[in-house]
């Protein structure tokens, strides 16, 4: 099996690559001049490739820092010396964007080696649905249409799964290290080197939890009654873990390295006046708690054959009704949250060329009620998520919804990029779906591809006040 499971991952793997490149090649000739967020990225990139690394050099309105220059300008200038190509050439809007496509070659592989190391061998079908698994993800529509464009997504991903991996491996080191990469392409990253050092203290946590279960038993001690009672066990749990000085001395030795790193973020925080470089007016924190909400929701659209089935449906009414008074506390916070704390950011309402645009004004803009009767849609979707997670430990499943909080909530703009990484970590860790779904999700994942890049390339536009091509993009 081993050995039939390694032909599958390079017929998988060599087949997505001969598409990408085909579909590389179609948008190299519709697209020769940079389209959107290159009009900033490919200059600044062809800067560095002629070898001016000078502040004065560089674009204000660019909000990341250079860490896809950087690489790109490792990646292209070999390329110059070996082939004896000009500086025209290796530092070309196509050289630079195969730069992202040969990032989807390593995320691809990096999601087989995740897959591998997350979902153990224990079926005979289980090496079919890795196989199948690795290919959904690596052509998500929001990540794979960006493989195609010189934005900071593909080799965002790249180095953050290369983190998650070597933390998986015990690497911590590698993974801190890797985890800086990650935030030199995109700051917010950093949420997820801390979620390393979060899945490191979750296990020592579950170990301590299940020695401390078992204690009680022995013990034969009443337990706590309550509708609340789980949670002010685990609660009364962490209390009593946090204060010896043993348990905290062996968490820091475990997680020095993602410190450390914590550390630095925190005096670039300081020393920069903010997690944003350049251009901050637009991208302002707040809370915006519904991001939460909208993350539910597309991860409810993307992932629906695992998360929507009438068997679901119908386990979720019956704790509804089981537990009525939680959910009617639950959709009235929710009600709340998003009467109060729902912003509205300019670029959505003035960029007609996102899709995001098209679902605000349809959907949310022409009826005021309908962003409340669409709360228990969230309550839903927020379910089944978690439901989908408990063969996850509590403590993982804390450091997982801190981490996705944190990285979804204080964005003031709804932009479907946002939530690429923490749908991939999800899916990633949910268990291995029956084959039928992966297929059903990998269909449905091929035909909205199809769709978004039939319209990007195809069906374009002008603006009255402009002589520019415009393209509908996610």
């Amino acid at each position: 099996m081993a050995q039939l499971e390694g032909y599958y991952f390079s017929a998988a793997l060599s087949c997505t690559f001969l598409v990408s490149c085909l579909l590389f090649s179609a948008f190299s000739r519709a697209l020769r001049e940079p389209y959107m967020d290159e009009i900033f990225h490919l200059p600044q990139a062809q800067r560095y490739c002629e070898g001016h690394f000078s502040l004065s050099q560089w674009d204000p309105m660019i909000t990341t820092l250079p860490g896809l220059y950087l690489v790109s300008v490792g990646v292209v200038k070999p390329a110059s010396w070996i082939f004896g190509w000009s500086e025209h050439i290796v530092c070309s809007i196509g050289m630079l964007r195969f730069v992202n496509l040969l990032f989807s070659v390593g995320n691809f592989y990096l999601l087989y080696l995740l897959f591998r190391k997350l979902q153990p061998r224990n079926k005979a079908a289980s090496s079919i649905q890795r196989i199948l698994s690795t290919l959904t993800l690596a052509v998500f529509p929001i990540l794979y249409f960006f493989n195609f464009l010189y934005y900071t997504e593909a080799g965002s991903m790249f180095f953050t799964l290369f983190a998650y991996l070597m933390c998986l491996y015990g690497n911590h080191k590698t993974s801190a290290l890797l985890g800086f990469c990650g935030f030199m392409f995109r700051q917010t990253n950093i949420i997820w080197t801390v979620f390393c050092a979060g899945h490191v203290i979750a296990q020592k946590l579950t170990e301590a939890w299940k020695t401390e279960l078992q204690k009680k038993k022995e013990e034969r001690l009443p337990p706590i009654k309550g509708p609340f009672s789980e949670f002010r066990k685990i609660l009364q749990f962490l209390l009593v873990y946090s204060m010896s000085f043993k348990n905290l001395s062996m968490l820091f030795l475990l997680t020095w390295p993602y410190i450390l790193l914590g550390f630095a973020f925190c005096a670039f925080v300081v020393v920069n006046g903010g997690i944003v470089i350049g251009d901050r007016s637009s991208h302002e924190a707040c809370f915006h708690f519904p991001q939460l909400f909208y993350f539910f929701s597309f991860t409810l659209f993307f992932s629906f054959p695992h998360l929507l089935s009438p068997t679901k449906i119908k386990a979720f009414l019956y704790l509804v009704w089981k537990r009525r008074f939680q959910f009617c506390l639950i959709t009235l916070a929710s009600i709340f949250l998003v009467w109060k704390f729902t912003y509205v950011h300019k670029y959505l309402l003035a960029d007609n060329r996102h899709y995001t645009f098209y679902v605000w004004k349809r959907v949310f803009q022409r009826y005021e009620i309908m962003k409340y009767l669409l709360v228990p849609v969230y309550v839903f979707a927020g379910w089944s998520i978690a439901d989908s997670l408990k063969s996850k430990s509590v403590f993982w499943n804390l450091m997982f919804f801190i981490c996705l909080f944190t990285s979804t909530v204080p964005q003031k703009l709804l932009e479907f990029r946002y939530f690429i990484l923490p749908y991939v970590i999800y899916r990633l860790n949910i268990p291995l779906p029956p084959t039928s779904r992966l297929v059903c999700e990998l269909g449905c994942y091929v035909i909205v591809n199809f769709l978004t890049f039939y319209i990007f390339l195809s069906k374009t536009f002008q603006w009255p006040n402009s002589q520019d091509i415009q393209r509908f993009m996610w």
